[in-house]
């Protein structure tokens, strides 16, 4: 305890039983050593180790589904985690038509707890992601293109600011930092303690899909995606995964809100290329497609370290484009590395890009590649690998996703937040002006007027 404040929560130190459990993160690479670890349990345990961590002058970051994909975001050598992930009540009020998660929550769980009664809660391609992280930053998934980025389904907030105080912001009240929240990034404004959204009314069955296809057919796949994935029903959300030379293959999956008949005949621009050597296309009740789409992806188990880069495109890859990403997959180990497609357009376009932090509106496709190891003497290859391609590709692509954040990228604010930036860092100013909560890549709050 210091200036009469003391830490409360579930608290681990280092060199506690527990601390190599707690300080483990979903990618291995992203590893660091804190001084110690609050699972809050409720908001003023958030609010105690805020107040308590500026009293000791040490570093804070926030925590909560443990899949930060760069180093020194969720954890930080020396300071305090915050982590949330004991918070995962859910309520749900049918007459509303909304539903409050508390931070802790993954997204898997919000989406398994609702699908049987008859809700669509839009996800991302893991059930282990924090809802908060994946919310903050956009969240974009297969259903996006119908219902939207999960941000766009975000009315209301509950946070802990840099002076501890509990804030509330919808479109009554701090209706500003609502906006900075919908695609402004985690950890930047407060720690957040609860979410509420709007939701939807699933319908009764959908149609999921896997389908794959020999490495060595990539280029004539990805070109055929292109040309379509963007401009089909956008009751269709699909991506495409392209692996290694070195033991990968090119899958694409997803999910169409309607049935399988009509289903196949939307595929049939991409099933009727190549040579598939598999296809799955099969009607399920709601609950069970979404099931499908989220398989088990267990954190504390991961065993491969990754670097990511992630971008935007609105034009197919030219020939050289695609002679760049043969390149690096020829180049990238086996494991996990690899390049992911996922399609545009639809409900992302109706949100005018200034209407909420999330700015990259007008894309026909989101990319991201990444490449991974298991021997740390591995990492600065790796590393030099993804952003050397992100340098050869930049003619071709433009933004990036703040959810798969890329240290490598210089003017980072205005590749995450494009024209949106100014106004988060006057926000920022607002509610954080001393930047308490700070990291590599955070926003910056911006420099206030001198009166004259």
């Amino acid at each position: 305890m210091r200036n009469g404040v003391r830490l409360t929560g579930r608290i681990i130190y280092q060199g506690d039983p527990g601390y190599e459990a707690a300080r483990k993160n979903w990618d291995p690479h992203t590893d660091r050593c804190p001084k110690v670890f609050v699972f809050a349990q409720n908001a003023k345990d958030v609010s105690n180790a805020v107040i308590w961590a500026k009293a000791n002058d040490v570093p804070i970051r926030a925590r909560s589904g443990r899949h930060s994909l760069e180093v020194d975001l969720s954890q930080v050598d020396g300071g305090i985690v915050i982590d949330v992930s004991d918070m995962n009540s859910i309520t749900l009020n049918k007459k509303e038509g909304t539903v409050i998660a508390g931070t802790g929550n993954t997204i898997g769980r919000v989406v398994h707890t609702l699908a049987p009664l008859g809700y669509m809660f839009p996800f991302g391609d893991s059930p282990t992601v924090g809802v908060g992280g994946i919310t903050l930053g956009g969240g974009i998934g297969p259903l996006q293109r119908t219902v939207g980025l999960v941000s766009d389904n975000l009315i209301g907030v509950e946070l802990v600011d840099a002076n501890g105080r509990v804030i509330i912001a919808n479109a009554r009240q701090n209706s500003d930092l609502l906006w900075a929240s919908k695609g402004g990034g985690g950890g930047n404004f407060g720690i957040y303690t609860r979410y509420k959204y709007k939701i939807r009314r699933a319908p009764s069955r959908a149609t999921v899909f896997t389908i794959e296809w020999p490495w060595n057919q990539f280029e004539e796949v990805l070109k055929a995606w292109q040309r379509w994935a963007p401009f089909t029903s956008t009751r269709l959300g699909t991506y495409l995964e392209i692996g290694p030379r070195d033991g990968g293959n090119v899958t694409v999956q997803g999910l169409y809100l309607g049935c399988q008949r009509k289903a196949e005949e939307l595929l049939q621009p991409v099933t009727s290329v190549g040579t598939p050597t598999s296809a799955f296309i099969r009607s399920l009740p709601y609950s069970e497609a979404v099931t499908y789409l989220l398989p088990p992806d267990p954190v504390l188990t991961h065993r491969f370290s990754n670097q990511f880069s992630s971008a935007y495109g609105n034009q197919p890859f030219p020939d050289k484009a695609i002679q760049i990403t043969r390149k690096f997959l020829e180049k990238a180990e086996a494991g996990e590395s690899g390049f992911f497609f996922l399609s545009w357009g639809g409900a992302i376009e109706n949100v005018k890009p200034t209407d909420s932090a999330f700015f990259w509106r007008d894309a026909q496709y989101y990319v991201e590649w990444n490449a991974s190891w298991l021997d740390h003497r591995d990492a600065e290859r790796s590393i030099e690998l993804v952003r050397h391609t992100r340098k050869k590709l930049q003619p071709y692509i433009y933004g990036s996703y703040i959810n798969v954040p890329d240290q490598g990228i210089k003017n980072y604010g205005e590749e995450y937040y494009g024209a949106n930036y100014p106004r988060l860092r006057q926000i920022k100013a607002e509610v954080d002006p001393q930047n308490v909560f700070n990291f590599p890549q955070s926003i910056k709050p911006a420099r206030r007027r001198e009166d004259c």
